[in-house]
């Protein structure tokens, strides 16, 4: 019976051990949940001040003390600032630039990444450092012989000197893919050259569909980099009509004041695309920079 009654008792100490480690997992869980739950609220503040000013008449903004929701929603504001200039024009002129950069991107960027991750050519490790170098060049040093560049070759006020860089490769996503590239096992490439195919077989049909959370990573920012561009097309552009959405959004910027209630509505509008493309690809955006490697 003393046995039995020890053997009780442990498998007694042994539950209340476990229900008390759940205990401390569940309560260390709640503690992370409201953490993260307090700080995508602090996050989310700015946008939801922006939509409740965007619904203010201009009296209403700098009221004290302030108004979280306005007592008349005015949605009129959004109908006056896409009246009163051409957002949607200035949206549309975005979509293109998004559009032909994403796909100089996509055409360039693997093609860069799979010589470097898979050949061995003279001074290779040179060239890819050389590569690298350019990212710490800051991008304002570059828009001066740019523009002489582009203004000899007669481009100025058209999109390609806002295109054609994409088609020459990013150095941050070469260098991301071509990481990525390395992780990818050389035993597909070998069976690939036993069924017959070459170069360009193994890159189109074993490499790159193994690449798409990589190539994910490449549209995300990409439309991200060239929605929010505001410098580039405001020194390469000189046409109201051709300008995108982040330099339309200037015009609200008079020269004393501010239209804050069509500005904030005409910027929520704005921030939109970008918050449905990353609604849409987070998951995979996660998990291609968690997959990319570090192996040389």
């Amino acid at each position: 019976m003393r046995i039995d009654d020890q053997a009780l008792s442990i498998q007694q100490q042994l539950r209340r051990s476990g229900a008390r480690r759940r205990r401390q997992r569940l309560v260390g869980h709640a503690l992370v949940y409201a953490v993260m739950i307090f700080l995508a609220l602090l996050f989310m503040l700015p946008i939801f001040w922006m939509a409740s000013t965007s619904l203010k008449l201009p009296r209403e903004i700098f009221a004290w003390p302030p108004e979280w929701i306005p007592s008349s929603p005015q949605w009129g504001n959004y109908a006056e600032a896409f009246g009163k200039y051409p957002l949607g024009r200035y949206m549309l002129n975005s979509a293109i630039l998004v559009a032909a950069n994403i796909i100089g991107g996509l055409i360039s960027v693997p093609i860069i990444a799979y010589g470097f991750a898979r050949f061995e050519f003279p001074f290779k490790h040179v060239l890819f450092l050389l590569m690298l170098s350019t990212m710490m060049v800051p991008g304002h040093i570059k828009l001066i012989p740019m523009f002489w560049l582009y203004q000899k070759l007669g481009l100025i006020d058209t999109y390609w000197p806002l295109i054609l860089p994409a088609y020459f490769g990013n150095p941050f996503f070469i260098f991301l893919m071509t990481q990525f590239m390395r992780t990818i096992p050389r035993e597909l490439d070998d069976a690939a050259r036993i069924d017959g195919a070459g170069a360009w077989g193994i890159l189109f049909r074993i490499i790159i569909p193994l690449c798409r959370p990589a190539l994910t990573v490449v549209v995300v920012f990409t439309f991200v980099w060239v929605w929010n561009d505001f410098l580039e097309p405001i020194i390469f552009l000189r046409d109201w009509d051709s300008y995108p959405i982040s330099v339309g959004l200037a015009f609200f910027q008079g020269r004393y004041s501010v239209e804050w209630h069509l500005f904030m509505g005409a910027t929520l509008v704005s921030i939109i695309p970008i918050l449905v493309v990353y609604f849409f690809a987070q998951k995979h955006l996660i998990g291609g920079l968690a997959s990319i490697g570090i192996k040389g």
